[in-house]
């Protein structure tokens, strides 16, 4: 095994995890309302999507590039009713206490395949794929080894930051009284709200 692709891979998938967008904003707030157990399951969600696109890059599925870049307005919308879907249900859920479990509302299930899907909405990561893996690999992104072993260095990377931060969220859980989470889910909500509009003011404009 390439243990330099692999953690070349694994740096990718980490830095594309890290940054704070919506996906993060739900990890945090299921987290806190239903335990690290749900938090971490929507994080694996979107490792398993960014490990798609980029098994796509990594193995040159240029075809499918070019099929899912026609599908990227429609894909779009979709991900921007999705997302004002999941912030208004959020503006309005109750509280959950600070020992909340999965059985509160959302399963383990549930929680991996929302943000899956979400993730999925955001064809153009592909792009990047591409573009990133052809500059750490070279000619070695032609053999299936190496994409197999970049694709799971991806996933693992992703994986590690949303294991992270389920664990590190959950170390304060506890300590958050049915008022604070309250003030957590408006939030939370306002804010999945406004990358809505953000992204319907991206596609239509």
């Amino acid at each position: 095994m390439n243990v330099v692709l692999f953690l070349k891979a694994a740096l990718i998938g980490l830095s594309i995890a890290a940054p704070v967008g919506p996906v993060g904003l739900l990890c945090i707030q299921r987290t806190i309302a239903y335990g690290p157990r749900i938090g971490f399951a929507s994080g694996l969600g979107a490792a398993l999507a960014d490990a798609t696109y980029g098994a796509i890059g990594a193995f040159g599925l240029t075809a499918v590039t070019r099929y899912f870049v026609t599908l990227a307005t429609p894909l779009a919308i979709f991900g921007t009713v999705f997302l004002g879907w999941m912030g208004l249900k959020l503006l309005l859920a109750k509280p959950a206490s600070g020992t909340g479990s999965a059985t509160s509302g959302v399963s383990v299930g549930k929680a991996f395949i929302s943000v899956f899907a979400l993730t999925l909405t955001n064809p153009m990561t592909t792009l990047s794929f591409i573009a990133v893996f052809a500059a750490i690999s070279g000619s070695a992104a032609t053999a299936p080894s190496a994409a197999g072993i970049m694709v799971l260095g991806v996933f693992a990377g992703s994986a590690c930051w949303w294991l992270l931060l389920a664990c590190g969220v959950a170390m304060i859980r506890n300590r958050m009284g049915p008022r604070l989470m309250s003030a957590i889910n408006r939030i939370g909500g306002c804010i999945l709200l406004l990358f809505a509009g953000w992204q319907l003011v991206r596609v239509v404009g």
